[in-house]
């Protein structure tokens, strides 16, 4: 009874948590595999790791996602995964599961993209070759868009408050400031990577802008692919007697709950998280619930 309970709890579980239990399955894949059949990571993964050429990744072209689910290290994977958590809660907060997994998913394909260009690019990777595993250009992608969204929201540390911006940025900077002498100037180019997509994304929003809904209907689409196809039942068809007065005023109740929506939003962005009231709090919850 254990499995099909484990495979319930999945299946309830909020999207930032299946994203973990993704990485951390992977990962005990990966290493209990390596052990059992006496062969190293790289070769059970040569497939799905991102490499610097070209000519792999037309070959490969999943790889500019698949690579960000994949770790060796125990103490990569632990930190890469404590941050996507602690992150991805404040992005919950404000918006759908959908759209933390498109802040992931693409922040992991631009964080490889400038990987493989600087790679291809930059004369002091002239005499490297490389390939990059590891979910931080998708994480780094997550911080960076939720400090960017509301960067005034704070946190607390020991004794005093620090907002989500501040964070990000000093950690975005020691990214930086590591590239020459941190012996994975690949992997920092990555997290490079993820943070540009993570504020660009994040300022169009708040812009009206939402550049990442390609994607989102992009993995509606393979969702549907295997979804079984009911067949309709026949059913006789009544012309609806329902007054016009009453339609519109379900629309106005809808445009109300938006305008709400929106006022919260607003108030985060200026004044942070904690400065919501319970009841917005509350609201907030139930509206991202609804969606």
């Amino acid at each position: 009874m254990a499995a099909p309970n484990l495979a319930y709890q999945f299946k309830m579980a909020n999207v930032l948590v299946k994203l973990i239990v993704i990485n951390v399955a992977v990962f005990l894949i990966i290493n209990l595999g390596s052990f059992f059949f006496s062969v190293s990571p790289q070769f059970l993964t040569r497939w799905f790791v991102l490499s610097d050429s070209f000519d792999t990744i037309l070959i490969h072209p999943w790889s500019l996602i698949t690579y960000g689910f994949i770790h060796f290290g125990f103490l990569h994977i632990l930190f890469n995964m404590i941050w996507l958590y602690w992150f991805g809660q404040f992005v919950l907060n404000l918006f759908t599961g959908k759209r933390l997994i498109t802040v992931y998913m693409l922040g992991a394909l631009f964080g490889g993209l400038l990987f493989v260009l600087a790679y291809n690019l930059f004369p002091v990777f002239a005499e490297r070759r490389g390939f990059l595993i590891g979910a931080s250009g998708a994480v780094t992608a997550i911080m960076v868009f939720i400090a960017a969204y509301a960067p005034n929201t704070e946190v607390r540390f020991f004794t005093f408050n620090i907002k989500l911006w501040h964070i990000a940025l000093f950690l975005f900077l020691f990214d930086l400031v590591r590239i020459p002498t941190s012996g994975n100037a690949g992997g920092m180019m990555a997290h490079v990577g993820g943070a540009l997509f993570g504020y660009v994304y994040a300022v169009q929003l708040a812009k009206g802008n939402d550049i990442g809904k390609w994607f989102e209907n992009f993995m509606d689409w393979i969702a549907n692919l295997f979804k079984p196809r009911k067949k309709k039942p026949f059913t006789k068809v009544h012309r609806t007697t329902q007054p016009t007065s009453k339609r519109s005023k379900t629309k106005g109740e809808k445009s109300d709950h938006q305008r709400k929506v929106d006022a919260i939003l607003d108030k985060i962005g200026k004044s942070g998280y904690e400065s919501l009231t319970k009841e917005e709090k509350d609201f907030l919850f139930k509206a991202g619930k609804e969606d």
